[in-house]
Formats: structure tokens, sequence, C-alpha cells
């Protein structure tokens, strides 16, 4: 083996994460010719059938397909994802434990007392895989008026109480959007937190609230069949999924575009050349397959691939804007 490409967990640990995230540039990706050696396990930190488990299932067969060898998604949710990705950042560095990591776990340690982790040190950013836009959906029977952002605010502030409104969960993305959107907009709505969008989405339809900041993921069936109605979508990437419906920037809120998204991480001091290997495949997977591309559209998110520098500063974007956010309006999970 070539020794100008081994790069040892202790010269990772010593270079920091910086150096360790700069390996789209490494001259070859045989570094570690042993590696995958055997299965890879990819924990993902929430319940089967979620936004982020559907993506990490949808991905991990062609990725494994391209790496010789099976993945298997290891599923431990809990605490909006805090849990397994608490136990993940302590697996072996050897590039045979991954994590499919969802906006819920990057908000998680802002919301909860005793922080498990701390997403800006505590892992290793390896590719952005999906986008998950979010739309401000509303009960047509409860509110036939209301078609438009706008008009649901103007619903809003003309109701002689708040309107309860709804999310997948204290502190979720949901929650803390809509919460910034108030104060901009200069409306209010009472949040009425559920543990997880299917019991929320649930009662949307039962007519029990109204209105729910909503992923994609489990809104898209009820906005198809006509029993939900759409009246903003998160970001442009929304339209791919809902066209015709606008932004909440085109409706009156300049820059506040944005998405939920998910992407891979790994254990700190995981070799280089592993993070490098996995790159190059997601690149081509999220870029060029159709049939990928396709499956995560219909599930509600769009390939989306970023290399792990970009990752890392969306992710410590993100986790600034939203920490600010929880502070400013006093938002925990317990």
């Amino acid at each position: 083996m070539n020794q100008t490409h081994i790069i040892s967990r202790r010269h990772l640990l010593a270079t920091g994460a910086a150096g360790a995230l700069s390996t789209l540039g490494l001259p070859s990706f045989a570094a570690d010719a042993e590696w995958p050696g055997k299965i890879v396990k990819m924990v993902v930190a929430f319940p089967a059938g979620g936004p982020t488990d559907t993506a990490a299932r949808i991905t991990s067969q062609k990725l494994g397909e391209r790496l010789g060898t099976s993945i298997m998604v290891d599923n431990r949710p809990g605490a909006s994802g805090s849990i397994g990705t608490a136990q993940f950042i302590k697996s072996p560095a050897d590039g045979n434990t991954l994590s499919m990591f969802g906006m819920p776990a990057l908000l998680a340690p802002l919301l909860y007392k005793n922080g498990a982790y701390d997403v800006e040190k505590d892992f290793m950013c390896v590719a952005t895989v999906y986008d998950l836009p979010m739309a401000i959906v509303v009960n047509p029977t409860l509110m036939p008026g209301v078609d438009s952002l706008q008009s649901l605010i103007a619903h809003a502030k003309a109701a002689k109480t708040p309107l309860n409104y709804t999310s997948s969960g204290a502190g979720s993305f949901g929650h803390l959007a809509m919460e910034q959107l108030k104060d901009l907009g200069g409306f209010d709505m009472q949040h009425v937190p559920y543990r997880g969008s299917a019991p929320a989405v649930t009662d949307l339809l039962g007519g029990q609230l109204g209105v729910m900041f909503a992923d994609v993921v489990a809104a898209l069936p009820h906005i198809k069949s006509g029993k939900l109605r759409a009246v903003a979508v998160s970001s442009p990437r929304g339209n791919v999924l809902l066209p015709g419906v606008k932004t909440v920037s085109a409706q009156g809120f300049p820059n506040f575009d944005f998405d939920s998204w998910g992407g891979l991480i790994a254990p700190l001091g995981t070799p280089a050349s592993v993070v490098a290997r996995i790159n190059k495949e997601l690149s081509d997977i999220l870029s060029k397959d159709k049939d990928v591309q396709d499956k995560l559209v219909h599930a509600g998110a769009i390939a989306a691939y970023q290399p792990a520098a970009a990752m890392r500063k969306r992710l410590s974007a993100d986790a600034a804007r939203w920490t600010k956010v929880a502070k400013d309006k006093n938002i925990s999970a317990v």
C-alpha cells in the first residue's frame, strides 16, 4: 500500500476536522484497499418510514452496490434523533459505520437541556444527500377561503382568539420556522405540538386543527388528494414537488427561503480516503441516477448532493440561525 495515501487516526485528530473534510482533492480513492471489508451499518436516529429513513434506504442500496458491499440501515429513534446520534458518534472510526443525519438531530442539542453532542465538533460531515422542502398547509374544510399565505395571515389577524397550528413536535423545524414567520408577519397563532408528523397530519385531516408547517413527505399525498391545501412552500426547490404553490419569500417575506435536509456523517477520525470514496459515489448517484432521483421525489425529497466542506458550512449556518430563534422565543423540547 502506498504510504502517501495512508492517513492515520492520530494524524486526523491532530490536524482537525477541517483537514479531514478537504478530501476531494486526494490523488486516489484507493488508500484503504481493504475497505469496506464487511457490511456497512447506516445508523438512522429516527423511526422507520420517516424522511430520513426513507432517504437512507433509497440511497444505501445504490451506494452499497458501488462499494461492493451491503449497507444495513439501523434505526435508533428517540428524542428528535439525539439518542441514536449520541450512540453513533462513539462508533469505531473505520468507515464501517455511517449515519444519515436529519435536521431534527441538528436541532435537538439546541432544545434539550442535556445536549448529548455538539454538532460543530463531535462528528465529520461526509456529504449532503437530500433537501426536504417544507409547506404551510391548511384544512380547506375549516378554512375554505384560505388559499395563500397572505390570506392565512389575514385570517389569523381577524380571529378573536389565536388560531391553533401544529408541527411534528415542540422545537421541530416547523415549529421554529412558524415562530419566526409570526414575528416577521405580525400575526399570532398558538402552537399545538405532536409527537411526530403522522399524528399531527391525522388531526389536521380530522379538523381538530386548521394549520400545519409540515414536511412535504408527510403532507404530499393529502395535498394531491385535495384533503389538504398548500398555501406556501419554504423554498423554490419545493416547486418540484408542488408546482404552482408560491414560496414564503415570494409572498411578502424576502430571504425566508430554507429547506430541511439530510446528509451522511461519520465518526471523528474516519479515514479521509473513505470520505472521499463515498463522496465520489454519492455525487454520481445523486446527480446522474434518475431512478434514485425519482424515488426521492416520490417520497417528498429532492436529491441534493454537496461535498463535505459545503455540508459543514450549511450545518453551521443552520445551527446559528435556529439557535437564535430558539433562544429568542424561549423554545425547548422539555
